[in-house]
């Protein structure tokens, strides 16, 4: 396959102890220790305060790193195009419909309007929509273990092929039980990038990413004590190797496993 380029003009990040860009940067250079501790994503300032009621963490978490990466892009919110990644979706707001479904009494109202319409897997999209009135596409998407790879090649296809800056939003929240114990998720991570096309002269780096098919990468370790859990027990844990190279600067190159192949991703700093 063809190698795909892009600029990275702005990084969104949101888990536990990694409140932002700001504080992970440093964590993942090595220039200060990763301390976790629970760090519920904030209300998203950006939505009236009626949408904003109606936002359960995983939006929050969603919202909050996909803004986090536009504001520092310089770009308006509304003009990017954009993809949205998950693979459990809002379990938290399915995991209630199932069990209100499960213990409803007859003739009773069952599900919400709210809880039904925060159920969807473009919810997130739709929320950021709102929140920064854009009209731009948005592709939304699941790919079990394999979600940020998936992610990531549609939206480098996307930057090149449309020759315009483009937002990447990957999130997954852990569900709750019964449905935990089949699908475990060890705690809330949500990573974003705006990537543009190359050549542009506020890049933070640059971005290569090629799909090999029929070779499956040998496991890599973060160089970042601390944060191994994350990166194999989240959907969305593969993105902070891509996120540790950008913070050490310099050339870093990094194998991530996609279904029957791999993404040879390189960081140029």
């Amino acid at each position: 396959m063809t190698t795909l380029h892009a600029d990275i003009l702005g990084v969104g990040v949101w888990g536990p102890g990694l409140e932002g860009w700001l504080v992970t940067r440093p964590i993942l250079a090595g220039d200060m220790p990763y301390e976790p501790r629970t760090s519920p994503a904030p209300p998203p300032a950006l939505l009236p305060a009626t949408e904003r009621r109606r936002t359960g963490p995983v939006v929050r978490l969603a919202l909050a790193v996909a803004h986090e990466a536009a504001l520092a892009s310089g770009l308006p919110p509304g003009d990017l195009r954009c993809v949205f990644g998950s693979s459990n979706g809002d379990g938290v707001v399915v995991g209630g419909i199932l069990h209100a479904l499960a213990t409803a009494r007859a003739g009773g109202r069952v599900v919400s309007p709210t809880a039904f319409h925060n159920s969807v897997h473009n919810a997130a999209a739709g929320y950021w929509s709102i929140a920064t009135a854009s009209t731009q596409p948005a592709t939304c998407l699941g790919c079990h273990d394999w979600t940020w790879a998936a992610a990531l090649l549609n939206v480098m296809v996307d930057v090149t092929a449309e020759d315009g800056p483009a937002l990447l939003c990957c999130y997954d929240h852990p569900l709750p039980e019964p449905l935990a114990a089949l699908r475990p998720t060890v705690a809330p991570l949500g990573t974003a990038l705006v990537l543009a096309p190359p050549g542009n002269d506020a890049a933070l780096a640059r971005l290569s990413v090629r799909f090999d098919p029929g070779a499956l990468p040998p496991y890599s370790a973060l160089c970042t004590p601390g944060l191994e859990s994350l990166l194999i027990g989240n959907a969305v844990g593969p993105s902070l190797r891509l996120l540790e190279a950008l913070a050490l600067g310099g050339a870093h190159t990094h194998a991530v496993a996609y279904l029957d192949g791999q993404l040879q991703v390189s960081v140029q700093g």
